[in-house]
Order: C-alpha cells, then structure tokens, then sequence
C-alpha cells in the first residue's frame, strides 16, 4: 500500500472557530488510511479559513474556505492528488497574498506541526541557538543591537540596548520574561505564532538567557488565549525532553528553565511591570520607574522583558546575521512588522512585510477595502489606544517614524478598518471608556481623567454645548497625556484627540447631524 497522503489542517483558534476540527475529522473518515492528517497553525488568511493543503510532487496546494460538509466531495474530486475544483487556491506559495510577503518571524506558522521538535528543525529552527551558543554574550547582544531589532510590544525600544542593560547589571540573578498578554483589540499575531510555532519563542528566550546571563524565564499568557497556552505547554516538555531547555541547553554551559504563567484578564499587564507584578503573585498594577525592570524587575532582580515577536525574531537575527535581517525595512525601523488587519475589511488577517510598506497598500491591495462595500472612513492603526487616520492620509508608509510624523503609532501592528457609517464620537468614546474600564487605579490621571473624558463626550453626543466641551476634553486630554503613569492613560488621548481633528463633523449637535444624514 503506498504512503498516505499528508493533509494540513489548521488548529488555530480562528480556524477552529469556523469548523476546522470537524473538517479533520470528516478528513480522516473520508479519506480512511490513505491520508495522514497534520494539524498546524493558520496561514494567516482568515477569509479562507479553515484552508487545507494538500502535500503533493508539486508542494503543497491549498483548498479554502473548506466545510465538513465539503470534504466528501472534494476526495471524490481528486482532492489527494490535488485535483482542481471551486475551492482550490493552486500552489499555497503562489496565492498572491502570501507570495507579496516577506515572511520571517511567521516563516514556519501554518507550515509546520507545532507540537513536532524535528518538523520545527527541519523547517530551519535551532540554527539561532547553535550559532549563540558558540558566541560570547556579549557577541549575541552585539548582534542584535547590529540587527536593528526594535520590541514588537508596541513601544518600538531598540531591543539590542535593552538586552545590553540586562547583561552588564551587577552579578546575581537575572531572568526573561514574555509578555503574551496581547490585549489590543484588532491584534491577534503572538496568538497566532504561540500556536503555530511555539518553539521559536522557546529558541528565542534561550538566545536571550544565554546573552544576558539568565537562568530562568517566563511567559505571561492572558487567560482568555487557552489554546496558546496549551500548545506553548506541550512545546516546552518537548524542549526538556530534547535538551532544549533545563539543565545543560544542546550540551553547553547554559542552564535555562521556563515556566508559563497564566494571566486574570487584566489589560494593564500587558505593561510590563504590571505583568511583574502579577507574576510575583500581586494584583496587576504599574509600578513607579525608576528603577526600570532592566535592573530591577521580577523579584527586584534585573529583568528583560520582550515581547512574543521580539524574542521569537532573535531567533532569524542569529540564525542569518544581524546584517541579513537589518537589509529589510526603512530608518531606523529595521527588518519586518507582523501587521494584524481586521474590522470591516473583506481579507483580513497576518501579513507581514518590511517596514515601510503604506497603509493604503494594506488595507486595500492585500484587505482588499471593506467587506461592506462602503467606501473606507478611518482606520486604526497600534490598538485602542492608537490613533485614528482618514482614508485620504493612508499613503503613510508603516514605520515608526514616519508614522509618529503623522500624528499616529504603530503599536503591535494591529489595524483596524472602519467604513462611512462609523461615528468617530462614539468611537473617542469608546477609547475614553476602555480606559476607564481597564484601569489598574493606581494615578489620578487615568483612574479619574478617563471617567470624566466619557461623561464629556456623552455631553458631546447629546450635543450640549460642543464649543466648551471639545475645550474642556482637550484639557483633560492633555492631562492624561502628561501626568499618567503608564500608556494606558497616557496614550488614550490619541485615539480620542485624533478623532475629534479628523472628523469634526461627527462632534457638532446631534441633530444637526442627524439632520445631514
């Protein structure tokens, strides 16, 4: 009998949420023995989710959006030889969406099995490790600061200058710690990477212990991903099993532990030292700096903190040289950005590109424009708490700076599209509240500046007196802006600020209008 025939199944979350497990399981009743079923993480095109592949002489050819009930009669189509039919996509690499990327932090998510250490080798991972292993720390934090790597968190910190504060602290203990707590509405990448390629996160805090001279390390997951944690669990026993991980790190002198914590739905503990806080057992609140975590952090000890993507992308610094890697993007915003498109847009999902690449690009060459139809009003651009740009500035090209010099951020990369029938007051609402909502209580600025910013924009949207209370929501704002202690408070006055510029009309009188409409 010959050798089944290897068909990938996303277990993605997302994939999940639409049917993927129920189109394995009519896979592998189908297709009986002839077919061995691969369950990997997503792609990253969610309009087509759940997408097969099917591995053939050829490479691999895609079906999607693909049903339980679809499965019987693409077999009967040929589907094991790849055989053309309505939901094929051809040759997954030559679909253009994935084909006008440039993946490197994503290159193995949707690829390969994430629960498999030698599908993860095999599709070049450990090469990072090996090569960091056989250089100096010091050598390792050269390499990244060379490589221009920048913290994917949101913030944009040379990630190379804060590895380099960690590593020369005074002797003692040191650890490592990922923030997975992605909480930004419109973001979904660590998710998906924590799911699709766990152990480049692995790999990555390895590089980042033995760089810095740590011993153990921790990843802090919201609760609200239990998928991630699931896999990102599964992933490190196969890391100890293999000698990835404990005492003696492939054989050398590093001793790396890591541990996962699990978050209580806070989103202010996607702030790093609120994230310290909770892992130390305490309620999520920021602390004061100084000290920053870098000299003193989780249990007063000189803490690295990244981000999933940053730490996972040390992984192709040191695996291809830091200058491979600085080759790609614009400025000082070096290598790529994992862009996250969502809201109303009719392809939405994980597209990662260098640095430089523009909005308008995205949003409409890869998104596709709006899913309504409608024309684009504004999109979002770095979460809640970043600004909002009308659909005729989206010829900024993503970078940090540039997108600093047009009044934005560029966050975690989520972007969030809104259509003509959005009303941006309520959406400065919206931001106001989340805040309010979401603050850990512990400054004025935030706990109280965000409860009295909605009671001003509910006066707005009732339409009393708009002249004096758009100068009264400006003051606020500017107060936020400067005296919170953390970017929650500090940052709301962006989303909120940039709507009332862009779209004045949307704060005059409710009935006028109303009355226009």
């Amino acid at each position: 009998m010959s050798a089944p025939v290897t068909v990938y199944v996303p277990q993605d979350a997302g994939a999940v949420s639409v049917g993927a497990d129920a189109v394995a399981d009519a896979l592998r009743t189908a297709g009986g023995e002839r077919v061995r079923v691969v369950r990997t993480g997503s792609r990253g095109l969610a309009w087509l989710e759940p997408l097969i592949e099917v591995e053939t002489p050829a490479g691999r050819i895609a079906y999607g959006p693909v049903t339980s009930g679809d499965v019987d009669d693409l077999v009967v189509a040929g589907l094991l030889d790849g055989a053309p039919h309505r939901l094929c996509q051809g040759p997954t690499d030559d679909i253009p969406w994935l084909r006008d990327q440039d993946r490197v932090t994503f290159a193995r998510v949707g690829v390969i099995d994430p629960a498999s250490p030698d599908d993860y080798v095999a599709h070049g991972g450990l090469r990072g490790l090996e090569r960091a292993l056989g250089l100096a720390p010091e050598a390792v934090v050269a390499e990244v600061e060379a490589s221009g790597l920048r913290g994917r968190g949101g913030a944009g910190f040379p990630a190379g200058r804060k590895w380099r504060t960690v590593a020369q602290a005074p002797a003692g203990p040191r650890y490592i710690c990922c923030n997975a707590d992605e909480g930004d509405s419109g973001t979904f990448a660590d998710r998906m990477l924590l799911e699709g390629d766990p152990f480049s996160l692995i790999e990555g805090m390895a590089i980042a212990a033995h760089a810095v001279g740590a011993a153990e390390g921790y990843v802090y997951v919201r609760s609200e991903y239990p998928e991630a944690v699931a896999s990102l669990r599964r992933a490190i026993a196969a890391a100890y099993e293999h000698g990835w991980l404990g005492e003696s790190v492939l054989g050398s002198d590093l001793r790396f532990d890591l541990h996962v914590h699990v978050g209580a739905g806070a989103y202010v503990c996607g702030e790093e030292t609120a994230m310290l806080e909770s892992i130390e057992g305490r309620r999520g609140v920021v602390r004061t700096k100084p000290p920053i975590p870098a000299e003193a952090g989780l249990f007063g000890a000189p803490t690295l903190v990244g981000n999933v993507l940053t730490l996972a992308t040390a992984t192709a610094v040191l695996a291809d040289g830091a200058a491979a890697y600085a080759a790609r993007g614009v400025d000082t915003s070096r290598g790529t950005q994992v862009f996250q498109l969502g809201g109303n847009i009719a392809r939405g999902g994980i597209v990662e590109t260098p640095f430089g690449i523009t909005l308008e690009r995205l949003v409409y060459d890869f998104g596709g424009g709006t899913a309504s139809g409608r024309p684009v009003k504004a999109v979002q651009v770095g979460g809640p708490l970043g600004a909002y740009l009308r659909a005729d500035a989206l010829n900024v090209p993503l970078a940090y700076e540039s997108l600093a010099d047009a009044g934005g951020m560029l966050g975690h990369g989520g972007i969030v599209v809104f259509d003509d029938t959005v009303d941006m007051a309520q959406q400065a609402r919206h931001a106001m509240r989340f805040c309010a909502a979401e603050s850990c209580g512990r400054c004025t600025p935030c706990r109280l500046g965000s409860r009295r910013g909605v009671e001003i924009l509910d006066a707005l949207i009732a339409g009393d007196d708009p002249e004096a209370n758009l100068a009264l929501l400006d003051d606020l704002c500017e107060v936020m802006r400067n005296g919170s202690l953390c970017g929650l408070g500090g940052m709301t006055p962006l989303p909120v600020m940039s709507a009332v510029r862009g779209w004045p009309e949307d704060f005059a009188a409710r009935e006028t209008r109303e009355g226009r409409r």
